[in-house]
This record gives structure tokens, C-alpha cells and sequence, in this order.
């Protein structure tokens, strides 16, 4: 089988986020979708863009962006056994809209149903977290998969976890009791995995991702040597449009201690 290169990918992407986000980057105008989220120029933008490159790139591939009406993801999530690119063109609006420099493009090839390229752009720091199925995964073309692990105890960690989305009681235990050493929250789920995996926080916690949240990231994790599940440890990635939890750490004995927590809270 023979996939798009990721050095044209990565490069078709980065163009796209300078020439389209960037430049819009704190200075647009907002929209509320039904769900209560917000939604820019910015988002249809970069979302119009990169399908525009895409199509003339690899014509071959169905494509499902965010910012697409309901009606057609349902009609395209099944499309996945040929080639389906999945994009969230601003993962992070929130955070675009207010002006703090955290959010990401997020895209990811599905060949039959399952992820077989995984990309991330940072267009701030200029940083791109990119992976392919069984080769590796790599920032700015640096591997990151040869660190060895920290070694860390859950109780000295940095934690990422997005509170709004996790059952009460969980939540509620995890503010009176963290079993951490600190706690995060950045408002981009796409970097949030990306940075997991360069190790720059220790584990992981999130109620409810869509399938353009996780679909690249599940892949840059693992191919970097993380693990995920669900919070009913299942494989966080499933083709469809369900949302996912997502419980994950880098280092595959913190995940053990992380996960072994978060279920018995259950």
C-alpha cells in the first residue's frame, strides 16, 4: 500500500496553518454551533483549505472535517475502508478566539477503519508531531520514540485532565484527592496527546473526545511507545462517531498505577 509521504503532508499542512490561522490569530469573529461550541472564520478557513489541498494532493481519499453539517459525517464515517482523511482544522478555538497561543491542526488518514497516518501542527511554536502505523512518530523529524521512561511514581506526576467532561463523582475525587503531584488543563486535546507522548506531562484523563480529537493522536502515542484506553478499557480509537474517553500515560508502568486509580474510583 502505498500512503501519501509524510514530508509533503507535513509541509502541505504547515502552509495551510501560516497562511490561514496565523493571520487570523485573536482578530475573528465567532459563532456558537448547537453544541455550544465556538466556531471562527478561522475554522471554515483552514478546514476549506486543507480540503482543497488534499483533493488535489490524493484525490483517491474521502474527506470528513469537524466544521462539516451532522448529516455528512454520518455519511462518511462509514467511509473509511477506502481512505478517509479525518480533520479538526482548529482544535482549540476556545483558545484561538481569547488569544492564548495553545491550539493545532489535527489529521489523520483512515485506511480501512483504522489510522494508518497520524499528523499534529503546532503553528505557534512551529512544531509537528507526525506518525505512521508501525514505522514510528516523530517531532519535526526527531523520533519520539527513544526515551527511555522516567520512572516516575503517580504521586510525583504532572497530570492533564479535562474536568467538565468526566463523571461527577470522579471529578469530584480527583479535586479532593488527586493521586498526582500537579494538575493541568490546556484546552487543545489534539496537542494535549502530542505532548504526552514527548513526555512533557506524565498522564492523562478525558471524558469524551470525537473521533477528530483522537484519531491522529491515538496513533503519534503509541507509535512514540504510550499506551491509552477508555475508561472502560476498551482501544480508545473506533471507527464511528461515538465520543471516546481517553486514560493514557507515556510510560507503560505509570499507565499501569494510572489506570489501576482511575477504575477503582469506578
Amino acid at each position: 500500500m502505498s500512503l501519501p509521504q509524510l514530508k509533503i503532508l507535513r509541509g502541505l499542512v504547515r502552509m495551510c496553518a501560516q497562511e490561514e490561522l496565523l493571520p487570523r490569530f485573536a482578530d475573528v469573529g465567532r459563532d456558537l454551533k448547537r453544541d455550544g461550541s465556538i466556531v471562527t472564520a478561522a475554522d471554515r478557513a483552514m478546514q476549506d483549505r486543507v480540503q482543497q489541498e488534499l483533493a488535489a494532493h490524493w484525490p483517491q481519499y474521502a474527506f470528513l472535517g469537524e466544521e462539516m453539517p451532522a448529516r455528512e459525517h454520518a455519511k462518511l464515517a462509514t467511509a473509511g475502508e477506502q481512505g478517509l482523511w479525518v480533520l479538526d482544522p482548529l482544535d482549540g478555538t476556545s483558545n484561538f478566539a481569547a488569544g492564548v497561543p495553545f491550539f493545532s491542526v489535527s489529521l489523520a488518514l483512515l485506511i480501512q477503519s483504522r489510522v494508518e497516518i497520524g499528523l499534529v501542527y503546532d503553528p505557534v511554536r512551529d512544531e509537528a508531531f507526525y506518525a505512521q502505523r508501525g514505522v514510528g512518530s516523530w517531532l519535526n523529524g526527531l523520533s519520539l520514540g527513544t526515551r527511555a521512561p522516567l520512572g516516575l511514581p503517580l504521586r510525583r506526576s504532572i497530570a492533564v485532565v479535562d474536568f467538565k467532561r468526566l463523571d461527577a463523582r470522579l471529578a469530584a475525587r480527583l479535586g479532593a484527592e488527586p493521586p498526582y503531584g500537579s494538575q493541568r488543563n490546556f484546552g487543545s486535546s489534539a496537542l494535549d496527546w502530542c505532548w504526552l507522548a514527548d513526555g512533557r506531562f506524565h498522564v492523562y484523563l478525558h471524558g469524551g473526545q470525537k473521533l477528530w480529537d483522537y484519531a491522529a493522536d491515538s496513533l503519534i502515542l503509541s507509535e512514540a511507545g504510550g499506551q491509552a484506553l477508555t475508561l472502560a478499557a476498551e482501544e480508545v480509537f473506533a471507527p464511528g462517531l461515538a465520543p471516546r474517553s481517553v486514560v493514557a500515560a507515556r510510560d507503560p508502568e505509570l499507565f499501569q498505577e494510572w489506570q489501576r486509580w482511575v477504575r477503582a474510583q469506578g
